[in-house]
């Protein structure tokens, strides 16, 4: 399924950030991100107030060029033409280097890969779905007498929400519920292959999702990023509710007692942990692992998450941090940053299309905002030390824990940075002569 964690560092075949390069030993997915680029919709998504500065740039290079050309043909200042027409080719290659990385995103970044190589450019959404699933379920048949990992990243309920003609208009909810019913009838198939080969009471499985739903992906009047119930914001907001909590479903019959509910804070770094631990083996030694092995929680060998704190980031901003308290059995949160919703009061970055993680885009709080998460969940009420007798003690207490995270972090360049995100031919995965880079599986040998 999707990786979206990219695929070369220095040369198109490096392939330092591919999945079997980090230990993974077979993969066939998308090795980018779903954006509605892909569908060819007129809403372009990809990196947009990037775009809007980069063609602020190119027309800021056209017009200094027009000056100096009017200027020069008038007398008005001595100017070598050399210099100018330097200054045309830069502002030439500029505009072609940043429109290629956005302009032709659907041919250089819609891509399907199975291990090494590209089979699909673009990538036929259209059959994606039956693609995927149909690789998945061969995997299993094909590793079914051994020990197993199969990590599925669907592509579903995510905009573009591209959903097959079969699903949809089936939902009462749009095109999101068609989209959520697909995803439901995948997921089905899969255990259903998973029961026809006698693996059912061997198979760990875990079900959920990486965020909330996006508030800002609408169309007209219709909502395409999901919907968050009472809990306050949605994706990309740092550390609100609404973007961070959402559901683990596991099955593991026999070892796990069906129709439990745990109310425990974990985190999807926790998977790494528990995999590992259900290998036998030791996560290493020589780094910090903020996960957390969820077995002895899962089988109710412990009461708690192994996480007494945990820490919400903006890319690399800490904008909240949450306090399962022990001794009380209290969660409470404090946000250090929140961004400014536009309109205000709409609960979203509407204006904006996502929110910012720092800048004139956010609110930074001292002292931070403190909710107490046990009693109220949506985030509506903010404690002060007027409101809550442990109001300074919960602040200090958290801010020492912060103290403590940060000695843990090591760092590390800036990956969303405008070089990182311009387009690098040098680095374009292609299944043809670069650039005429356009294939389908089913038409190769």
């Amino acid at each position: 399924g999707k990786w979206h964690m990219g695929v070369n560092c220095k040369t198109r075949r490096d392939h330092c950030h591919h999945p079997l390069n980090h230990g993974f030993d077979y993969f066939y997915g998308m090795p980018f991100t779903l954006v509605n680029e892909c569908q060819g919709t007129d809403d372009p998504e990809l990196a947009k107030s990037l775009q809007d500065m980069y063609w602020l740039y190119t027309q800021m290079i056209t017009l200094a060029v027009f000056t100096l050309v009017i200027g020069k043909l008038a007398n008005f200042f001595p100017v070598k033409w050399k210099i100018i027409i330097c200054l045309a080719i830069c502002g030439l290659l500029h505009f072609l280097c940043w429109f290629s990385s956005y302009g032709f995103t659907k041919y250089w970044n819609c891509i399907l890969m199975r291990n090494h190589d590209v089979t699909e450019q673009p990538m036929n959404l259209n059959k994606t779905t039956s693609n995927m699933l149909k690789e998945a379920v061969t995997f299993i048949k094909r590793n079914k007498h051994r020990p197993f990992l199969l990590f599925v990243s669907l592509l579903h309920v995510h905009t573009p929400l591209t959903t097959t003609v079969k699903f949809q208009g089936r939902s009462r909810h749009g095109l999101y519920g068609d989209n959520v019913e697909e995803m439901d009838w995948v997921v089905g198939k899969l255990l259903d292959v998973i029961d026809k080969e006698s693996l059912k009471n061997t198979t760990f499985i875990y079900f959920a999702s990486d965020h909330g739903g996006s508030l800002e992906a609408h169309r007209k009047n219709s909502q395409l990023g999901g919907w968050n119930g009472i809990y306050k914001g949605g994706k990309g907001m740092g550390g609100w509710e609404g973007g961070i909590r959402v559901p683990g479903i596991f099955k593991w019959p026999g070892v796990l007692p069906a129709g439990t509910v745990i109310d425990e804070p974990t985190s999807l770094m926790d998977i790494y942990p528990t995999v590992v631990h259900l290998a036998g083996a030791a996560v290493p030694q020589d780094r910090v692992i903020d996960g957390r092995t969820l077995l002895p929680l899962l089988r109710g060998t412990v009461r708690h998450s192994g996480h007494e704190f945990m820490f919400h980031y903006c890319g690399v901003f800490l904008h909240a941090v949450r306090w399962h308290q022990r001794d009380s059995g209290t969660v409470w949160k404090a946000h250090y940053t929140t961004p400014i919703f536009q309109p205000e009061a709409s609960g979203a970055c509407f204006r904006r299309g996502i929110c910012p993680c720092f800048g004139d885009g956010v609110t930074h709080h001292d002292p931070p905002l403190l909710f107490n998460l046990s009693e109220d969940p949506s985030e509506a009420n903010p404690l002060s030390a007027d409101t809550e007798p442990l109001f300074d003690t919960v602040i200090r207490r958290i801010r020492k824990a912060v103290e403590e995270h940060h000695k843990t972090l090591t760092p590390v360049p800036q990956q969303l940075s405008p070089y990182n995100n311009i387009w690098k031919p040098w680095l374009q995965p292609c299944c043809g002569m670069f650039p005429f880079c356009w294939c389908h599986e089913e038409n190769k040998a």
